[in-house]
């Protein structure tokens, strides 16, 4: 079983998240679908980190001279950096866990709340938890949408791979129809990659096994994270393609 990758850890306001960084992808494969076009790559299969999932923005440049500075005679500005502002709301049960970051809205659900145990098929309960994510990000204005899945690390890595990109494309089956063909989906499976929790207990187990739903914000909501309603199988990073009238992004 390869290795698997240790993603650095941030601090959040109510629960441990993972930040992460882009990977680069050698192969794009397009599939075309009747609402939205979805895009899967093959590259390194353990990428250091899940691509698409960087959501620092670039520093605002300082003017080190500004008199309203009123630096003291011979100090300096540290270098600027951005503080990402990360809102996590998850609940009860854990089921269903919503990120929001100065950039990006993400929602986690655990497998079982959307498939029978081993299966990539949804249940009937399923279909309202989907749609109502379709609904967020149409009030976002999001064109770009990116659906994971993950396993456990229980039983094999190759076994989990195929289980976590079905489980995706199920959702992302879902999701489709009611955004339109402007919105490209970048759907990935990534078997036990990029864990959120300890495989060593079945409370961890459970939050592992999980699908990712991941936009971007739209403007008002970069003002606000947090803000709005709320209710992750092929590893490596998307180049830009042309996909059903909508361009790409990793």
């Amino acid at each position: 079983m390869p290795p698997t990758p240790h993603p650095r850890t941030a601090t959040t306001q109510a629960t441990p998240v993972t930040a992460t960084g882009l990977a680069l992808a050698t192969l794009v494969l397009v599939l075309g679908t009747g609402a939205g076009a979805a895009v899967a790559d093959d590259a390194d299969p353990s990428p250091s980190l899940p691509p698409g999932s960087v959501t620092s923005q670039a520093p605002p440049e300082v003017d080190s001279a500004s008199p309203g500075l009123r630096l003291e005679d011979g100090a300096t500005l540290a270098p600027a950096k951005v503080l990402d502002i990360k809102s996590v709301v998850e609940d009860l049960g854990g089921e269903e866990r919503r990120e929001d970051t100065n950039v990006d809205v993400k929602f986690a659900l655990q497998a079982e709340v959307l498939f029978a145990k081993d299966s990539a098929r949804l249940n009937p309960r399923a279909q309202s938890r989907i749609t109502a994510i379709a609904d967020e990000i149409k009030a976002q204005g999001s064109t770009v949408v990116r659906v994971f899945g993950f396993t456990d690390d229980l039983g094999t890595y190759e076994h989990g791979k195929e289980l976590s990109r079905k489980r995706a494309e199920a959702v992302h089956k879902v999701l489709a129809p009611g955004l339109g063909p402007e919105v490209t989906f970048q759907v990935r499976g990534y078997s036990e990659d990029y864990p959120i929790a300890e495989n060593s207990s079945e409370e961890g187990r459970r939050k592992n096994r999980r699908v990712e739903i991941t936009f971007p914000r739209g403007e008002e909501g970069q003002e606000s994270p947090g803000s709005g309603s709320g209710s992750g199988e092929d590893s490596g990073d998307g180049d830009a393609n042309e996909a059903a009238g909508s361009t790409t992004s990793p």
